[in-house]
């Protein structure tokens, strides 16, 4: 089984106790964002529903920052269970429409230099859904 690398710090938009936002190391698409809870799950079903509703106002939160921070019209949400750990994808769709997104071969990144923009952006849109 595979496992999610820890991402390293520079690359974290938003971080709580129960989960963090980062830029994923291996992405699909620029802006390819991550979205991982924390603690060992298996299942998203295993989530307690205040747990899950947490998980999904923040996937939604992380999703309206990178539609307005990136002016896209889409951003593909991918929940897969693979790795056996509770994390969701975020790949930004720019000018391919479909699944073939999905066929991109991801490659290891450094470059994060979205993540100032990306935290901005968290914020408002986290002030503005409260």
């Amino acid at each position: 089984m595979q496992k999610l690398p820890n991402p390293p710090k520079e690359a974290i938009v938003y971080e709580d106790e129960k989960l963090y936002v980062c830029l994923a190391s291996f992405p699909l698409t620029p802006g390819h964002t991550v979205v991982v809870w924390k603690e060992a799950v298996k299942d998203i079903h295993s989530l307690s529903h205040g747990e899950y509703e947490h998980l999904m106002d923040i996937v939604g939160v992380a999703r309206t920052t990178l539609l307005e921070a990136l002016h896209l019209e889409k951003v593909y949400l991918v929940y897969m269970d693979e790795i056996e750990q509770v994390h969701w994808h975020l790949v930004p769709r720019y000018n391919e429409e479909g699944v073939n997104i999905l066929a991109h071969v991801p490659t290891e990144t450094n470059d994060f230099s979205l993540v100032p923009l990306l935290r901005e952006q968290f914020k408002k849109c986290a002030n503005s859904e409260r």
